[in-house]
């Protein structure tokens, strides 16, 4: 057991020393790791919010709008299909979360379900007692497309959320419609509030000119919408205009592929470019409506719709309005982030001050230290020079622990923070059960070197047990708890691993090379 190969030996050491050299950053200045070379390893552990202050977000999807929004894109395919096979119809609309459809012969009732399953496979119709069809999505569709929806929506918010530089931020999913939103540090939590809020659904519709949107409020024609102009001149009151615009889309924002902010006569405009599907279908509707006007529609509200004047067949166009530079460059953002699925609602805020964060640093780094420091103490006075090398390899142990979250791009909290308190006196444990047992081995009579092998061999069987009853306990931990517990779950997987690890090679090692330097006739505890 005291047996050390050279292989086992470099490899202790050469882990113990990445473990310091991965985790000196996180005690250096941020001036001083700017000055270093490329290839030295600068990676730090994260402060969460409860740390460095910032700000808590809960979120809400509106899938109800999801849903809607599908059926209204249904109820197009199926007007035109029924116009195709001339069905006559008296109702066709969207109530709720289903769409009614009254047909003037009911014998047609089965071929127009059969339409509804060709429109969309997704589709269930079922008849009223009055006759008319009840269309609606099946449960198993709904559910899947709350489920993406809900996905879509983080990964739209964590792409809006990185271009505003915000670092490590904490985006999870919560319950079925829910997301968390974690921002530590922020400076101008508002301004995320804004850019969340829009869902930023872009696209380029046909304006219909044959009748002014004050005639379309008497009849409307079929196919059309009246919508209002976008004000987005960030406190500039907007002029108060309406548009008649036809519903069909022509081309899907979706198809953007890039968008900057630029100037054009100095004035701030808006750059795009379409990939080459959009590229394609932009060129062919500026071909065909040539002296039409072309709307540009954000979120049910018209930001321009100039004339085409000719065709535009590069795939790329500029959309200019009374923006303002900040204006320009958060909807070039929205843009390049792609449009959420659904509109978000915020249902909860919490901001923490960066004071109180730093109250709680300092509170948890005075409580660590105090922590080491009395244990430290208690192995020395308790055990002499077996004590000093216990507390070598728990800084060791610290290092690596640090090293590893660092590593991982751990972010650390004030759970964190606990479980790194925990994981240093779980290993202090480890080293007090081995010299408990070699005083042991020593009273029955053992030689120093029989009474160290055996007491090393034989704690760690009970050393084995206790950390893997402890791991399965964090790894439930970490797989059924969410924010504040999984950090606490991290810290405390790691200390056990880097711990047992500290305890099973690093204070054997040390012990190992002290029996062959002193070659001792007495124990040293």
């Amino acid at each position: 057991m005291l047996t050390f190969q050279p292989w086992k030996t470099w490899t202790t050491v050469i882990i113990c020393l990445l473990g310091v050299l991965l985790a000196v950053p996180n005690v250096l200045p941020q001036q001083t790791l700017d000055a270093m070379p490329s290839w030295v390893p600068t990676h730090r552990i994260s402060y969460g919010l409860d740390l460095q202050g910032g700000s808590h977000l809960l979120l809400e999807v509106d899938l109800k709008s999801v849903n809607k929004e599908r059926l209204n894109g249904a109820l197009d395919g199926l007007r035109t299909a029924l116009l195709k096979e001339k069905i006559g119809y008296t109702q066709l609309a969207v109530e709720d979360d289903h769409m009614v459809v009254g047909l003037r012969d009911p014998a047609d009732a089965n071929k127009v379900k059969g339409l509804i399953t060709q429109v969309d496979p997704d589709l269930a119709a079922t008849t009223t007692p009055d006759g008319k069809l009840q269309v609606a999505y099946t449960a198993l569709s709904i559910a899947q497309r709350r489920t993406a929806a809900v996905e879509q929506s983080i990964e739209i918010i964590r792409r809006r959320v990185d271009e505003t530089g915000t670092k490590e931020p904490t985006i999870q999913r919560e319950g079925d419609d829910r997301i968390l939103l974690q921002l530590p540090g922020i400076d101008n939590p508002e301004h995320v509030k804004e850019l969340l809020g829009r869902t930023a659904k872009m696209t380029f519709r046909l304006v219909d000119e044959s009748m002014s949107p004050e005639e379309a409020k008497g009849h409307m024609p079929p196919g059309s919408e009246i919508l209002s102009g976008a004000d987005i001149s960030a406190g500039r009151a907007g002029q108060a205009q309406e548009y008649l615009i036809k519903k069909r889309i022509e081309v899907d924002g979706a198809t953007l592929t890039g968008a900057s902010a630029s100037f054009q006569d100095n004035a701030p405009v808006i750059q795009f470019k379409f990939d080459s599907v959009g590229a394609r279908r932009f060129a062919e509707t500026t071909r065909q409506n040539v002296h039409k006007r072309f709307a540009i529609v954000l979120d049910n509200k018209v930001i321009s719709a100039p004339v085409i004047n000719e065709p535009i067949t590069g795939g790329a166009g500029i959309i200019s309005g009374s923006f303002t530079v900040q204006s320009a460059n958060d909807l070039a953002l929205l843009l390049r982030a792609g449009a959420l699925p659904a509109p978000l609602t915020i249902i909860e805020e919490r901001t923490v001050g960066p004071d109180l964060g730093a109250d709680s640093v300092r509170a948890g780094t005075t409580a660590c230290l105090v922590a080491v420091g009395l244990v430290a103490l208690f192995m020395v006075v308790f055990y002499g020079l077996f004590g000093i090398y216990a507390n070598i390899a728990l800084f060791f142990n610290l290092c690596l622990l640090l090293a590893a979250l660092s590593t991982l791009g751990a972010t650390l909290t004030l759970p964190g923070i606990a479980g790194i308190a925990l994981t240093l006196g779980m290993a202090v444990d480890a080293n007090v059960l081995v010299n408990e047992r070699i005083r042991e081995e020593a009273r029955h009579g053992r030689s120093v070197i029989s009474a160290i092998d055996s007491g090393f061999s034989r704690a760690y069987a009970t050393i084995i047990d206790a950390n893997v009853t402890h791991l399965i306990a964090g790894s439930l931990l970490f797989e059924l708890g969410s924010g504040p517990v999984k950090g606490f779950a991290v810290t405390l997987c790691l200390g056990i691993l880097t711990s047992l690890f500290t305890t099973m090679l690093v204070s054997r090692l040390l012990v190992v090379w002290w029996l062959r330097r002193a070659r001792p006739k007495a124990l040293p505890i």
